[in-house]
């Protein structure tokens, strides 16, 4: 769907705004716009060269659009149609922001200490700040969690 040249960038309409988060904490580049209009995402697609994600079949069908229409409505089988239909992720996973999409980026111990709280700076080695919206990330409690559900995603290879 892709050109091999051009990194893989997705656009989710406004019906898959906990899809775009989740693939964002798997590591694709996803853009996301609840507010915008059919127009208005069909060209934001392709001045931006992104694969849009909708569940809107006459969405999808409009000509000159790289599109990829999204059948269910289960979360989890919605991520499985993303990895099966574009490929896994080109980045790692937490490599982005949740949020707005931004690659995070390492900040010292020190950048850290005005933006967290006392008793996370003193029990985490590392931190990431988003440059986009400035949220900072740490590996914390609910990373098991966020890790689980990343892996429920993903489907497991059986062996032949």
């Amino acid at each position: 769907m892709t050109h091999d040249d051009q990194p893989l960038r997705l656009l989710a309409d406004g019906m898959l705004g906990r899809l775009a988060r989740w693939l964002r904490l798997l590591g694709y580049d996803t853009a996301y716009d609840n507010a915008a209009t059919d127009p208005e995402l069909a060209r934001r697609a392709r001045a931006e060269g992104r694969v849009l994600l909708t569940r809107d079949q006459a969405l999808a069908a409009r000509r000159g659009l790289c599109a990829l229409l999204i059948r269910s409505q289960v979360l989890e089988e919605q991520v499985r149609e993303v990895c099966q239909g574009l490929g896994p992720p080109p980045h790692g996973a937490l490599s982005r922001c949740a949020v707005c999409n931004s690659v995070l980026e390492p900040i010292s111990h020190d950048q850290a200490a005005q933006l967290v709280p006392p008793h996370v700076l003193r029990t985490q080695p590392e931190f990431r700040r988003c440059p986009g919206c400035g949220r900072v990330y740490w590996q914390g409690s609910h990373l098991q969690a966020i890790r689980a559900q990343l892996n429920a995603f993903t489907p497991e290879e059986k062996d032949a």
